[in-house]
């Protein structure tokens, strides 16, 4: 493999002349892409939107997604973007500023390590890395070179202001957070291997993963479901509603994580559990505080009325109740964390305070944060996002290996554990292999 693909040192001080040149308003950021089959649609469609932003070339390992991309851009009313199958190649482009990753879970650090070696600011998709390993050296990587990055745990100014009123006692003294993320999905039933589609760059897709045979169900919305390239529902829609519990009780790293599941209702190719339930205690400052998690798969009920209808099924399924959302314990009363806020205090549950606040555009607060280099306006900086991407790959390994783990936040190990701790990271395939930043 090329050398220059993996050394982009010669590009710090372009980067450095950009970074000066768009600091100004009149200047637009000129922005990439990367992976839109799904989430990074999105992606797309905000930065389509930002008369300060151009959209300057999209990279993606599917050609029929290439052409669909430029479509999209292209109807906004925007110049047809460069197209790239090879992140490395476009990441030569010494005029490009930022890249927005939107890939499988498992490309997530290594492409943003790239990127920040090349000078580049970075939106990261949720969750910023495949395992432990990972989330600290990507966080590594945006310290290192001083990089802006951004990771898409979808924060907004709600739950900004959700973490600065419980840590102000709006229901007491915090002790608890639960995560719920009972979403509708369905059976992706079983895929038989096939020859690799036309247009389709498989070896670039896979990039650090074991190969495999191809089958549509580890390829494209499915991999989420194959411990290889992602990490469950937990990793998926769970780790939004798992961060902002964490974020918001105050805490970082568990000293003792629980996990107990399993894949129920549905005989298919799925890997990862459909069902989850996590427990997360922590010592913070000494103080104990807890976080459950959980994930269901099917048919539920509302809780703390988070309930809302699911467009995800047609015919009997459609509009099956899910619940998805946050609610907060404390000596008080409790809060309930959905679109907004809402308080209930005493024991009689009296409706409190509301949230006040609206917006907080990520797309946009990263953009303007490039310009600002101010990285503590972000949104969701890359560092407490890879605090809630550990919380995820802990649960996945305490229910995979079927017991507690002790987690010592100074070493990053878990406590007598080597079999726990040999799977804080994976064997890579060369090329793609993560760098140990730091």
């Amino acid at each position: 493999m090329d050398r220059r693909y993996f050394l982009f040192g010669s590009f710090a001080s372009a980067a450095a002349a950009r970074a000066a040149s768009f600091q100004s308003a009149n200047d637009r950021v000129r922005i990439a892409c990367v992976g839109f089959n799904n989430q990074g649609r999105a992606h797309i469609g905000a930065y389509t939107k930002m008369p300060d932003v151009e959209l300057a070339a999209l990279c993606d390992t599917d050609d029929a997604v290439l052409e669909k991309g430029c479509g999209m851009v292209e109807a906004a009313g925007r110049k047809r973007p460069a197209v790239y199958t090879d992140i490395r190649k476009l990441l030569e482009d010494k005029s490009i500023d930022a890249i927005s990753i939107a890939t499988p879970n498992h490309q997530h650090t290594l492409q943003a390590i790239w990127a920040c070696q090349a000078g580049k600011d970075v939106y990261v998709e949720k969750p910023c890395a495949h395992n432990v390993f990972e989330a600290r050296q990507i966080v590594a990587a945006a310290r290192k070179y001083n990089r802006v990055m951004q990771h898409g745990t979808g924060a907004s100014a709600v739950l900004h202001e959700t973490r600065e009123k419980l840590q102000e006692g709006i229901i007491g003294d915090l002790y608890m957070a639960r995560a719920l993320c009972f979403k509708m999905r369905n059976t992706i039933g079983r895929a038989p291997i096939e020859p690799v589609p036309a247009g389709v760059h498989y070896d670039l897709w896979l990039g650090p993963a074991p190969k495999h045979p191809f089958t549509k169900n580890r390829y494209h919305y499915n991999f989420h479901w194959f411990w290889d390239y992602g990490n469950g529902d937990i990793g998926n829609q769970g780790i939004h509603q798992l961060h902002a519990a964490r974020w918001a009780l105050g805490v970082k790293y568990p000293a003792k994580v629980s996990a107990v599941g399993g894949h129920f209702l549905f005989d298919d190719d799925q890997e990862t559990p459909n069902t989850l339930a996590a427990t997360f205690e922590y010592n913070d400052g000494g103080k104990k505080r807890m976080l459950v998690f959980e994930v269901r798969h099917w048919f539920t009920n509302s809780e703390a009325g988070l309930a809302s209808k699911s467009d995800a099924f047609s015919g009997p399924a459609a509009g099956a109740t899910q619940t998805v959302g946050n609610i907060f314990y404390g000596r008080d009363g409790y809060m309930v964390l959905g679109n907004g806020f809402k308080t209930f205090l005493g024991k009689e549950q009296v409706p409190g305070p509301v949230s006040t606040r609206t917006g907080g555009d990520p797309y946009r607060n990263f953009i303007d944060v490039m310009r600002s280099r101010k990285r503590s306006d972000l949104l969701a900086e890359i560092e407490e996002g890879a605090i809630s991407t550990v919380s995820v790959h802990l649960a996945n390994i305490s229910y995979r290996l079927g017991r507690s783990l002790q987690f010592d936040a100074n070493t990053m190990r878990c406590v007598g554990d080597e079999q726990a701790n040999a799977m804080l990271t994976r064997a890579y395939r060369a090329p793609f292999v993560v760098p140990k930043i730091g």
